[in-house]
């Protein structure tokens, strides 16, 4: 087998470990059954087919992605909304979870399925806010090169709904809480801007899990590259710093490996130009790395949202070799511009929606 189809079968590997269906599903036998069903996240309609699966017809509502509610039955609620950038629909999804909370009867259980891209996807506003604050907001965030946590805390000033505020208007008795992570250190405070934390003070029971993780997609890949006979030379969570600090790094470590596998997961950062080109983080940090392993042989490097997507794009990263690289590069970096490079090299990953979303994954092999 030829270390691309390898290292693109590894990413999957670990991004097929992470699955919302499978990780919600592993983790439902010792919950008892809830009286309504709330999902809110890329992943979020994976994660309610699970729990619809396990417990039968119980009235549920998704908030997701645009395309992303798919294969859900007919009686489930679904809610598509914009992401990076939340529109009027992030603002029904929002409202729509709030009112459902305060609704529900005194003796009641809800089961809240929470993962990444709720920041965007649904939203409260707090009295005074609107949506073009909002907009703006998320804006400047995408462009200003922050980490997730800082962006989250922002988030969370204009929102009820975030930071604990969603629960804090739960009506019943008892809460289960079901997190797949995309953020450093799975904090529940953190994910989707604390969209599932619970309230400073609250009444009712409280159950909260993380079900899946960076750590599990990146363990995976070891564990099917060792299955295959590759000696594993890394596994680190080292991504969270500007993209091109870290493929400086990456690039380093690549180019003195040996034959093997190393596997780097987290979520860079980038700064973006006035006017932005085409592509997202993982484009962006896929072609930078292109460069630094230029002139590599036997060298692949798969860079790729696990989510399957990539900013405002189709892509979810790129497939890049010591082959990849050329001088066109720096103006395509330059201009934020990386999809369009990676495409006309026929380098760009596309998987589709993959049901789950714990930040990014990078595996490379050298053959």
């Amino acid at each position: 087998m030829d270390t691309k189809k390898q290292a693109v079968q590894l990413w999957h590997a670990g991004v097929e470990a992470v699955d919302g269906y499978a990780a919600t599903e592993a983790a439902l036998p010792d919950i008892p059954k809830p009286d309504r069903i709330l999902a809110v996240g890329k992943p979020a309609a994976a994660m309610a087919r699970a729990a619809l699966a396990r417990f039968g017809a119980i009235p549920t509502l998704v908030v997701t992605k645009d395309d992303h509610g798919r294969d859900l039955p007919d009686t489930v609620e679904v809610i598509e909304a914009s992401h990076p950038v939340p529109d009027n629909r992030s603002l029904a999804g929002g409202h729509a979870l709030r009112k459902v909370l305060e609704q529900m009867e005194p003796g009641s259980h809800v089961l809240l399925l929470v993962s990444g891209g709720a920041s965007s996807l649904a939203e409260d506003l707090l009295p005074g806010k609107s949506l073009s604050d909002l907009e703006a907001l998320n804006r400047r965030l995408l462009s200003e090169g922050m980490d997730i946590g800082a962006m989250n805390a922002e988030r969370r000033k204009l929102s009820r709904i975030k930071g604990g505020g969603l629960l804090s208007h739960f009506a019943g008795a008892r809460a289960t809480v079901l997190a797949i992570s995309d953020v450093p250190g799975d904090d529940l405070n953190v994910i989707g801007s604390g969209i599932g934390a619970l309230p400073p003070s609250h009444t009712f029971e409280a159950t909260t899990r993380i079900v899946a993780s960076n750590a599990h997609a990146r363990n995976a890949v070891v564990q099917a590259a060792e299955a295959a006979g590759l000696k594993v030379w890394a596994n680190e969570e080292a991504l969270h710093d500007d993209y091109l600090k870290v493929a400086a790094h990456l690039g380093q470590l690549l180019r003195g490996m040996e034959k093997g596998v190393m596997v780097f997961g987290g979520e860079p950062t980038v700064v973006l130009p006035d006017h932005p080109g085409r592509g997202g983080r993982n484009q962006a940090l896929a072609l930078a790395l292109a460069r630094e392993i230029s002139g590599q042989s036997n060298l692949t490097v798969v860079v790729g949202g696990t989510d399957g997507t990539d900013g405002p794009t189709n892509a979810a990263g790129g497939i890049i070799t010591g082959a990849t690289w050329n001088e066109s590069g720096i103006a395509a970096l330059k201009k934020a511009d990386s999809g369009s490079f990676l495409e006309k090299a026929q380098a760009l990953l596309t998987t589709g929606p993959t049901g789950t979303n714990v930040m990014d994954l990078v595996v490379a092999i050298r053959g």
